[in-house]
């Protein structure tokens, strides 16, 4: 169960929000090779001050920083091919310039991932931990 944490400098529209979300789940359920229903997002919106990161030279036109907690076994290429993914859609969707994000993965075994029904193995390819194993 991934959960994608965005903390962004600004607010985007209900409509935007929704856009960026279903964009984002389907970047990681492609790239990552798993299925959808267990892909968690949150998107924290703070004033065009609270957030700061060095490499942003003008603020005032967005920050994006993605914490993603994920399940071990992805590949450096899949992280990196996901962060680039995240970074152009972040600047498609809301014109946050590409040296202004900033993507932080922490990898946990699948069992620090728990829901109601099941305790989550840890990543296997081609699988959909919650479609009872293998897409």
């Amino acid at each position: 169960m991934p959960h994608l944490q965005f903390e962004l400098n600004f607010t985007p529209t209900p409509e935007q929000k929704a856009r960026f979300g279903k964009a984002v789940v389907r970047h990681f359920s492609t790239i990552m090779d798993t299925g959808t229903d267990h892909i968690a997002i949150t998107l924290r919106c703070y004033g065009r001050d609270d957030l700061v990161f060095g490499r942003a030279v003008d603020p005032a036109k967005g920050i994006a920083i993605l914490n993603a907690d994920i399940r071990l076994g992805r590949t450096k290429d899949q992280k990196r091919r996901l962060a680039l993914a995240i970074i152009d859609e972040l600047n498609e969707a809301f014109g946050v310039p590409k040296k202004a994000v900033y993507v932080v993965y922490t990898e946990h075994d699948g069992e620090h991932f728990q829901l109601e029904e099941k305790v989550l193995p840890s990543w296997s390819e081609g699988e959909d931990p919650l479609a009872g194993g293998k897409r």
